[in-house]
């Protein structure tokens, strides 16, 4: 919970003052990024210090709070400049869970002329914006306010990665699944297990006739064009066409109708993998028939 205002705040700072700017798109440019945006109300009086009121719907850049120094420096800069002291900030942060929605002071440590840190946020009701400034404030986005287009959603398609490099496994309810050492790993790419064991549907079949055949007809259908929404039927079509087993055809499905789904973390997606979100059970049978690549979903920004 964000402390309150303290009382001795509005006396020290309460003024009659002048709405002199309301900008409904101020930009702020932001390396990398397009520019974030906000809408700016600002409040002037001789001899008080201005009063910014910035609010900001949930996409528009960088939000009020991650980047309050950068925003308050930059309206200071180009509207205050004469003022020694950066402009009172005010930010209100619109969000769909209007439950959580409230306005903040932020006071800042001014470093030097628009720089500024260490910023303390403290609440403040709309009465006391009121009171601040000498007259009712717009609390909303205003009618200027020109939305950003819809993101375009990532899409998906299948990625090829090199099953040694898969993350370790949480405890498996299957017995027959332990968990395999680096080197224990490795020799079973050197020299693979039997194709097919009894114990559990995982282990029934060849998993490495099965993901070089998932690679091979995945890619033959992305270089004719097929869309990823229809390259299973193409792929298992084209399986049944080349004599694939009823169990192969089964483990051929589930990696492209049930793709297995790894996190990520760092700079190098193909020796990153954080952790599974789907296909464990799959992956350690892999692991332990000694496939060297398989078929993964991944999604491209686009």
């Amino acid at each position: 919970m964000t402390p309150p205002l303290p009382a001795e705040f509005l006396t020290k700072h309460a003024a009659v003052r002048t709405r002199t700017v309301d900008d409904h798109m101020f930009a702020v440019d932001q390396i990398g990024h397009p520019p974030a945006t906000f809408r700016l109300q600002l409040f002037t009086a001789p001899g008080a210090q201005p009063v910014a009121v910035v609010t900001q719907e949930e996409d528009e850049g960088q939000s009020l709070s991650n980047a309050a120094e950068q925003y308050a420096a930059e309206v200071w800069r180009r509207h205050c400049a004469e003022s020694a002291q950066p402009p009172i900030w005010i930010e209100h942060q619109l969000l769909p869970d209007k439950q959580w929605e409230q306005m903040l002071v932020v006071v800042f440590t001014t470093t030097g002329p628009f720089q500024l840190k260490e910023p303390d946020w403290k609440a403040i009701t709309e009465l006391q914006v009121a009171e601040l400034v000498g007259a009712p404030v717009d609390p909303g986005r205003g009618e200027g306010y020109r939305p950003r287009p819809p993101k375009p959603k990532p899409q998906k398609f299948y990625r090829v990665r090199w099953v040694a490099a898969f993350p370790g496994p949480k405890p498996y309810r299957a017995e027959c699944m332990p968990d395999l050492t680096g080197w224990q790993r490795l020799a079973r790419q050197l020299r693979p297990r039997p194709p097919a064991r009894q114990c559990c549907w995982y282990h029934g079949g060849d998993w490495r006739r099965v993901c070089s055949t998932a690679i091979r007809l995945v890619r033959r259908a992305e270089r004719a064009g097929v869309p990823y929404e229809d390259i299973r039927q193409a792929v298992l079509d084209d399986a049944r066409t080349e004599g694939m087993s009823e169990w192969e055809l089964d483990a051929l499905n589930t990696l492209l109708a049930d793709p297995i789904v790894l996190g990520h973390t760092g700079r190098w997606p193909a020796f990153a993998h954080a952790s599974y979100a789907n296909g464990q059970h799959r992956s350690q049978a892999m692991l332990e028939a000694g496939v060297r690549r398989t078929i993964t979903l991944d999604w491209r920004s686009p």
